[in-house]
């Protein structure tokens, strides 16, 4: 059972290594700081705020829909 379940986590960390940042739905902190240029620290104080357009919270995690970052950044002139 234990190498099942270790097979398919080495298959989904493959397979989000394989997708390119610009094509994936969600990013984590560190890929939305790559992808917009905006600091870490920065992203993470705006997904703290509520009613953040662009963050989801899973657990203690935090997830950024690229779309949204995106939508957001647009309507922003300073950030």
């Amino acid at each position: 059972m234990d190498t099942e379940i270790f097979a398919y986590k080495e298959m989904i960390m493959k397979r989000k290594e394989e997708v390119p940042i610009w094509e994936r739905k969600w990013l984590t902190i560190d890929e939305a700081t790559a992808y917009s240029g905006i600091g870490g620290t920065k992203l993470r104080e705006l997904a703290n705020k509520n009613g953040c357009p662009f963050a989801i919270w899973m657990g203690n995690k935090i997830h950024i829909i690229k779309d949204n970052l995106d939508k957001f950044t647009e309507m922003q002139s300073r950030i």
